[in-house]
């Protein structure tokens, strides 16, 4: 996420008719405080629409950040089990959402 939260930024806040937006992690290796900041602003956006906001696939590294800033309360982390029951289409780098018609974007 090291100089791509604009990316981020703009995919997560062009869903605006979605009831679920996952945010995946696969190809993360890094985040910073800057990235940190965009993640907590789109989910107070997020939260603000009653749009679930969700991490998926957080690497070690990530997740470590997660704790030590004690972030891993705040952000709903999917599990692998849940990924395996609820399996989203994997888009690199493009926002997974789910509407509340129940189609995945």
């Amino acid at each position: 996420m090291i100089g791509e939260t604009e990316a981020l930024r703009e995919a997560v806040l062009a869903q605006d008719d979605v009831r679920l937006v996952v945010v995946d992690f696969a190809r993360v290796s890094g985040i910073d405080a800057h990235g940190l900041g965009v993640l907590l602003e789109l989910r107070a956006w997020t939260q603000a629409l009653e749009i679930e906001f969700k991490l998926r696939n957080v690497t070690r590294t990530v997740e470590h950040i997660l704790e030590i800033t004690s972030l891993n309360t705040v952000f709903e982390i999917a599990s692998g089990i849940e990924i395996l029951l609820n399996p989203l289409p994997y888009q690199p780098f493009t926002c997974v959402a789910q509407r509340a018609d129940d189609a995945i974007i």
